[in-house]
C-alpha cells in the first residue's frame, strides 16, 4: 500500500499484501526526472539467498515494518546489517558507497493496536544512524 500510495497519490484498501512487485515510476525531485524501479519485497519469508539477491539489486530501501507487529519491528536491525554487509562487500562495483536507507514505521494511526512505541523506533535510528520516520 505505501508503494502503490506514492506512485499513484491514492491509498488503496484493497490490494494483495503477499504479492511481490515491481513497479516503474518517473517523477520530478529538485527539477530532475528520477526514473524508479521499486521492488515491493511485501514482506515475504524468504532463504536467506533470496533476500540477499534482492538486496544487491537495490540503490537505495526503506525498511518498513508496521507499528502493530513486533516481529516485523525485530527484522529491521538484521535487514540493515545485511543492506551494510552487502554493500560493502569488494564483490561490489563502485566500492564501498553505502545506499542511502531509511527506517519506516507504517500503520501510525493504529494507536489502539500498537505494538512498537514511536520512542523503540527512535532508539533503533539512533543506533543504527539512520533517519526514521512514522507514517500511515
Amino acid at each position: 500500500a505505501l508503494t502503490v500510495r506514492f506512485i499513484t497519490r491514492r491509498f488503496i484498501g484493497d490490494y494483495d499484501p503477499t504479492l511481490e512487485m515491481i513497479y516503474r515510476h518517473v517523477a520530478v525531485i529538485d527539477g530532475e526526472m528520477v526514473h524508479f524501479e521499486i521492488l515491493d519485497t511485501a514482506g515475504q519469508e524468504e532463504d536467506s539467498l533470496q533476500i540477499e539477491e534482492k538486496i544487491k539489486w537495490g540503490d537505495g530501501f526503506a525498511v518498513v515494518y508496521s507499528v502493530t507487529d513486533r516481529c516485523s519491528f525485530d527484522e529491521v536491525m538484521r535487514l540493515c546489517f545485511l543492506i551494510n554487509h552487502l554493500h560493502s562487500s569488494p564483490k561490489r562495483s563502485g566500492g564501498a558507497e553505502q545506499p542511502p536507507v531509511v527506517i519506516v514505521g507504517n500503520k501510525k494511526d493504529l494507536q489502539f493496536d500498537r505494538m512498537v512505541s514511536t520512542e523503540d523506533g527512535e532508539n533503533l535510528s539512533k543506533a543504527l544512524k539512520l533517519p526514521f520516520y512514522e507514517i500511515s
